[in-house]
């Protein structure tokens, strides 16, 4: 069964939907280096469980951000890379860099101040 797609009141909601979340940009600038197997990826972003890594890759690969490539050996390999697709992201993902180098320490303090108003 397909799922159907939310349409989106913004227009970056859709390009967000595909690349945001907890784990998502994560797994795309780790494999920026290239072919990775799937427990190099997971020691490589920590705090990621099998199952969630598993959820979010076949997401990434559905949307063709992702390929998937099997290799027909003992033991079974498998190996993750990004698309095309997805190396068009590298501009975006360089400017958020930079526009966290920039900001990342005044949100720090804003979420530092409202959470001591919270308390």
């Amino acid at each position: 069964m397909r799922k159907k797609k939310h349409q989106f009141s913004c227009p970056i909601g859709g390009a967000l939907d595909v690349f945001a979340g907890r784990w998502k940009p994560e797994i795309l600038w780790h494999l920026g280096d290239g072919p990775i197997r799937f427990n190099q990826l997971q020691r490589s972003i920590g705090d990621v469980s099998q199952k969630m890594l598993t959820q979010q890759l076949r997401e990434l690969e559905r949307d063709g951000l992702v390929k998937r490539t099997q290799y027909p050996e003992i033991p079974p390999r498998v190996e993750y890379d990004r698309t095309q697709l997805a190396k068009s992201l590298v501009p975006i993902f360089d400017r958020l860099e930079k526009w966290n180098d920039t900001h990342g320490a005044a949100i720090i303090k804003a979420q530092q101040k409202y959470d001591r108003k919270q308390k």
